[in-house]
């Protein structure tokens, strides 16, 4: 199979119309149509189908698409090692939550912008359930997840995870409470994510240890909502420590046992060795510590 007409294939995959991949490739619509048509008498079976006045994949089509992330990039690969000099460029999309992307990527873009000024980011805020499945349906090339120690994710087979960070959680309380056991809150009302589980699920967790069964009442993403929240004196949450919360707010420690939030770079397997991606990846490492 001609990798042109793969890459053609991959990138309708991505942008899901004719006319886009033209203005992407800096082609006409003419063309794409034709080289898809080429691929499929390739290939031997149908890869498009009409949708209204568009086109989409077929089942067929999809399948080849993502055997065309592979191919292509193992074709970069070859190249890379044969000619070491070779810039990586191309458009990258990455799905992360909004710490990870401050912590992580915005000090690895500048690094970036300077080494490697073909590379594109795009960047979508998401935890991580909808970073994942964005990564899992190939919408995005790169997720930036979290989980804690104590509600390790389970993965996907095919997804691979390297670590960047971790930073300690503790209990979010407003500044005149004295220090106390996590038993002492029992009958508070709490704050947890509302965009993912997991740190409920911690929660409900260290809860159990604890001896009691918390009220989650509110259901809050913006970390400066729940400190408002608290504040207020309408709950108490987890929240990480070392961070600069509102005035007015202090994140206590937890005794044992102790949270952990961990940071994660995530990818489809294998995908790591295309050369955007594998060097947003070293530097996302260079930085993980800052």
């Amino acid at each position: 199979m001609d990798p042109r007409r793969l890459r053609m294939l991959l990138e309708l995959s991505r942008l899901g119309s004719m006319h886009e991949v033209a203005a992407e490739l800096r082609t006409t619509t003419s063309t794409v149509s034709q080289t898809i048509a080429a691929l499929a008498r390739e290939v031997g079976t149908p890869l498009t189908e009409p949708d209204g006045r568009r086109v989409r994949l077929t089942p067929a089509g999809h399948r080849l698409a993502e055997h065309a992330v592979s191919i292509l990039a193992a074709i970069d690969a070859a190249r890379l090692d044969l000619d070491p000099s070779a810039e990586p460029t191309g458009v990258l999309r990455v799905a992360g939550f909004a710490t990870a992307i401050r912590r992580s990527l915005l000090p690895a873009m500048d690094d970036l912008a300077r080494l490697h000024p073909g590379i594109e980011l795009r960047l979508r805020e998401h935890e991580p359930p909808e970073a994942l499945d964005l990564l899992a349906r190939d919408d995005v090339d790169l997720a930036l997840t979290y989980d804690y120690d104590l509600a390790p994710a389970t993965w996907r087979s095919e997804l691979d995870g390297r670590p960047l960070w971790e930073v300690e959680w503790g209990l979010g309380l407003p500044t005149s409470e004295p220090r106390a056991p996590l038993a002492a809150y029992a009958d508070r009302d709490w704050i947890v994510n509302s965009r993912h589980t997991a740190d409920e699920e911690v929660l409900h967790r260290l809860a159990a240890l604890a001896g009691f069964t918390p009220r989650v009442v509110h259901r809050v993403d913006a970390l400066e909502l729940v400190d408002d929240l608290v504040v207020a004196g309408r709950g108490v949450a987890l929240l990480p420590r070392g961070r600069t919360s509102r005035r007015g707010v202090t994140v206590r420690p937890i005794a044992e046992p102790r949270v952990r939030l961990r940071a994660q770079a995530v990818t489809r397997r294998g995908r790591d060795r295309w050369p955007p991606l594998r060097a947003v990846l070293e530097r996302l490492t260079t930085h993980r510590d800052g």
